[in-house]
């Protein structure tokens, strides 16, 4: 069936229109405002609808959906005002991460003025800021075209979230529509050429090299092409890192991947980049958590080749030599089909071998490392039992705070997107509902959500979720009784006057039991791989409660605090 003429209300034309967008599962928070949409959903078998306990949760899995499928994540919003409002953070989120999260909120009526209006609030003003688009429907025979707007816009480079306001009369009103139910209106392919003479001059600018490095980033990871990017490496023999929150973007298998660089990298990928006459920089912005924007993390020196596909991200934070504005993956095999014709022989190899002496040298150390069997435990000896145990398939979700952040370089990622992150935006509370929201995407996917115990007891509510709809991840809450990172900064800098800092909270593994999922409680290194294997194979929505060495803190952003540092 082509196209649809019928009158029904605004809000089947809104469902009608998820459905010509191709989605099959909707996150979302039932409201009065709403309802005739959800009616709609109730009699609309090819979309399942996932109940969430919180607008902001069940963004963050709207968000991991995207990330994970290379789609959109959708989410509804069903009451204006404070369920419009709930969804600020993970929407704000979303915009940090250019995660194509289409966010639908419920509105009041337009024959209510705002300011008299039950729960009224200005969400068009509200979301601008934070969306790539806002729009708030007041004719509702505009349904269909703003919602094919909508996803089209959300996908488009730069990606990002987009938000639809729907107000309730505008959803109750019957019209006839014309909904064309042959194709979506967006595409999330994009094979855009870089420019023929830009390529041929980065051919020979990575010839003349001595020392070149390449900088792998979302633009590669998430449509999972770094087969050309392999390509590339191995006829140059050139090492590879990549960007901070995008290690998975290469397997770790590959011997020319160096991990993720920056200041929570690694020290072999941070000298790379610090070292490289030549960066070739694929599909990044080298962004902040890569670079802090500081020549301190990247060779001021070297002649940066950027490959990107927003064009005003070309030497926005780092000059580049030379700009390429083009899908990455594309660019990167014309780029390797070049060089491949000019038989380009770079002399590197004792720059290639000096970096595979080194990685090989940081892995051993960093297995062999005697991290104790008892109490405390160490994260690293944590994420050392979780590099042997976890499946290779593994998909894994972080949070921001001082635990997460020392995991983001040591663990191993084979199967691209596996590694989900708040990356900027740096929040605390993603890790868990974004977990759920890929495994919802990847249901065969091993799913593994590390947090903060303060992270965790902000989300717990959607192990509700979890249990209801069968999202059978694993969360391991890092358990060391505070929010770590402020205390390690209290620690270093405030003289150890801690306020706020130390936290209480129940025994997350039998709040998981009484919520219906399956709760396992570790205090020693030892028990480590037992309960991650017992909790994959349980089946259910688990939680392992860890007891982390409260005082392994770390101060992340010295940088921060220069100013209290005594000279």
């Amino acid at each position: 069936m082509k196209t649809k003429r019928k009158r029904i209300s605004g809000g089947q034309a809104a469902v009608q229109s998820l459905k010509k967008e191709r989605v099959r599962n909707v996150f979302g928070l039932i409201g009065s405002a709403t309802m005739e949409m959800f009616d709609a959903l109730y009699h609309e078998k090819s979309i399942k609808f996932i109940g969430v306990r919180d607008e902001r949760t069940g963004t963050h899995m709207a968000d991991g959906y995207a990330r994970a499928s290379n789609k959109h994540g959708v989410i509804i919003a069903g009451q204006n005002g404070p369920g419009a409002t709930n969804l600020v953070t993970g929407v704000a989120q979303a915009n940090a991460a250019f995660s194509p999260v289409v966010a639908i909120a419920g509105s009041y009526s337009t024959k209510d003025k705002m300011e008299d209006a039950f729960q009224g609030l200005d969400q068009q003003s509200l979301f601008s800021p934070i969306t790539k688009k806002t729009w708030t429907i007041k004719n509702s025979k505009k349904i269909p075209n703003i919602m094919s707007d909508a996803f089209n816009l959300s996908m488009k480079p730069r990606r990002g979230p987009v938000c639809i306001n729907l107000p309730r009369n505008i959803l109750a009103e019957s019209n006839s529509y014309n909904i064309n139910t042959k194709k979506p209106s967006f595409t999330n392919e994009n094979k855009q050429k870089g420019n023929k003479d830009n390529i041929k001059k980065a051919a020979k600018l990575i010839e003349a090299s001595k020392c070149s490095v390449i900088i792998v980033g979302a633009g590669i990871k998430y449509n999972s092409k770094y087969k050309d990017v392999l390509k590339l490496a191995e006829i140059c023999n050139m090492p590879i890192v990549t960007a901070a929150g995008h290690g998975d973007a290469i397997p770790f298998g590959h011997i020319l991947n160096a991990g993720q660089m920056g200041p929570r990298g690694n020290p072999v990928a941070s000298r790379l980049v610090k070292n490289a006459d030549i960066i070739l920089a694929i599909g990044t912005r080298l962004g902040f958590n890569s670079t802090f924007y500081s020549y301190e993390n990247i060779n001021k020196k070297a002649k940066i080749i950027q490959i990107e596909l927003e064009k005003k991200m070309l030497g926005k934070y780092f000059p580049a030599t030379i700009k390429i504005h083009a899908d990455a993956a594309t660019a990167t095999k014309q780029l390797y089909d070049q060089i491949k014709k000019d038989k380009i022989k770079l002399n590197i190899k004792n720059w290639t071998n000096l970096y595979l002496k080194e990685r090989n040298e940081y892995l051993q150390k960093r297995d062999k490392e005697n991290l104790g069997s008892n109490f405390p435990i160490q994260p690293k000896g944590l994420f050392k039992q979780l590099r042997r145990v976890l499946p290779k398939n593994s998909a894994i979700t972080l949070d921001a705070g001082t635990l997460c952040l020392q995991a983001t370089d040591a663990l191993d990622y084979y199967d691209p997107p596996s590694l989900f992150t708040p990356l900027d935006f740096g929040l605390v509370g993603f890790s868990f509902a974004c977990g759920l929201g890929v495994k919802v995407a990847k249901p065969k996917k091993t799913v593994v959500s590390l947090m903060g115990d303060g992270g965790f007891g902000m989300t717990i509510s959607e192990l509700s979720t979890a249990v209801e709809y069968g999202i059978n991840t694993t969360t391991i809450v890092m358990n060391n009784q505070s929010w770590g990172a402020e205390k390690a900064y209290q620690k270093d800098f405030f003289g150890k006057r801690y306020l706020g800092a130390d936290i209480t909270s129940p025994s997350f593994d039998k709040v998981a039991e009484l919520y219906g999922a399956k709760g396992f409680k570790v205090k020693k290194v030892s028990e480590i791989n037992e309960a991650v294997r017992a909790s994959i194979k349980s089946n259910k929505p688990s939680v392992i409660d860890v007891d982390v060495d409260p005082k392994a803190l770390y101060s992340f952003r010295r940088d921060s605090f220069a100013h209290r540092v005594k000279k």
